[in-house]
């Protein structure tokens, strides 16, 4: 009797890391790998998300150029209208009253582990894969405390390089349908810290990630480019994308003016004093300090550049402070909203007492300790030591001191 391979989507942005995803998933990419050939029947899947400088279909071909390298089915998800009623619509809302949304968070939980994911399993997947920096791990529940052991002792989906990747189907399938109920899923830091994406994936769920796999997360950065040339991919050398990634190279306020009225507004310094004229307090975000233009002031030239420490949209007006480090940049404590825990446990720990964790408030900032607390329907974090730039409308993301992602929630 043939043994069915397990089939793999995998979502491939035209980027180097989702191409490498598929090169390591693939027969030819377990092959170059150095271990035995891999039993994947693996497709690759380009989603067609809202683009506004063309580079989208630039990027569509760049995936199916690796795709046909790797002799693996190529399919385009057309989820453009999707993405402009979810992704998009919800961006220019959070901007118009006065917040700063976070449009990947929002992407990933709608758009790849929602539209994606739901499409592939429909068309037959097992599991879908991304070019995602960050690590899934399986582990037994423990309702006594938040500190796991070092996941390099539990059952981890993708072991250390050069992919010793191994796909327990029984164990997927039970935790799949619910029978083992002693077993949970948990998202688990990237191996390259800098490139950790799991700040953008607070908000998946045990049922999403029962189907996701993630073949990057144990490599560096410098190492998926090497792997890149091994396997002659055509994307080895492509740059990164920077910034919203349907942006491309249009700027958020020239983005966002298409949508949002031009509203002239006076720019305040801590003492109250005005220094400086705006376009609309909504167009600005906790922390920014380019285009406030404040002439030298802003640069630093001669003296302290000023940042945003506070917007009032309704009002428009901005107030700023001198110095990066000026005490009105940093706040003690913030509530949350939107709360998802990837860990039951923690929600449980949490019930009636503070729990304390690792937290993060901006992609890439590094960790810091802070306690959480439940306060009505939202929860209360109050940070050990003072935060600066922390803004409204963006995530907070909690973690266990193992660097297990515990869940996060949206800052008010």
């Amino acid at each position: 009797m043939v043994k069915k391979k397990i089939k793999v989507f995998v979502g491939m942005s035209g980027g180097v890391d989702s191409s490498v995803a598929a090169a390591l998933l693939s027969t030819k990419g377990g092959s170059a790998s150095g271990g035995k050939k891999q039993k994947y029947d693996v497709s690759g899947v380009y989603i067609k998300s809202f683009n506004i400088d063309g580079c989208s279909a630039r990027d569509a071909e760049d995936a199916r150029h690796v795709a046909e390298m790797l002799k693996i089915p190529f399919y385009i998800f057309d989820l453009e209208k999707e993405y402009k009623e979810i992704v998009v619509k919800y961006m220019i809302d959070g901007y118009r009253r006065g917040i700063t949304p976070n449009p990947d968070v929002m992407c990933n939980k709608e758009i790849k582990f929602g539209l994606f994911l739901k499409k592939a399993l429909e068309m037959g997947a097992d599991y879908v894969a991304t070019g995602h920096y960050v690590r899934l791990i399986q582990r037994k529940k423990s309702v006594s405390s938040t500190r796991f052991a070092h996941p390099a002792n539990r059952s981890l989906v993708l072991a250390t390089p050069p992919l010793g990747l191994e796909i327990k189907r029984a164990d997927r399938a039970e935790a799949a349908a619910g029978v083992s109920e002693n077993r949970i899923f948990s998202l688990y830091q990237a191996k390259d810290k800098n490139k950790d994406q799991s700040y953008f994936l607070w908000t998946l769920t045990q049922n999403q990630l029962k189907y996701c796999l993630f073949p990057i997360g144990d490599y560096l950065k410098p190492e998926v480019r090497k792997l890149a040339k091994k396997f002659h991919l055509p994307t080895a050398d492509k740059k990164d994308s920077q910034g919203i990634c349907f942006l491309g190279k249009v700027g958020l306020q020239d983005f966002l003016s298409r949508y949002l009225p031009l509203k002239k507004g006076i720019i305040l310094d801590t003492s109250g004093k005005i220094i400086g004229k705006h376009n609309g307090a909504y167009f600005y975000t906790i922390g920014q300090r380019r285009g406030l233009n404040l002439g030298n002031r802003e640069k630093g030239v001669g003296s302290e550049p000023y940042y945003v420490a506070e917007k009032d949209a309704r009002s428009n007006v901005i107030l700023v402070a001198k110095g990066e480090n000026n005490p009105a940049l940093y706040i003690k404590k913030i509530k949350l909203t939107n709360i998802n825990w990837i860990d039951p446990v923690s929600n449980k720990n949490l019930a009636g007492k503070k729990l304390k964790v690792l937290m993060r408030v901006r992609y890439r900032q590094p960790l810091f300790k802070a306690s959480l607390a439940k306060n009505g329907g939202k929860i209360e974090a109050v940070f050990d030591k003072p935060q600066k730039f922390v803004a409204p409308g963006q995530s907070a993301v909690f973690y266990n001191t193992k660097g297990i992602l515990l869940g996060g929630g949206v800052i008010i």
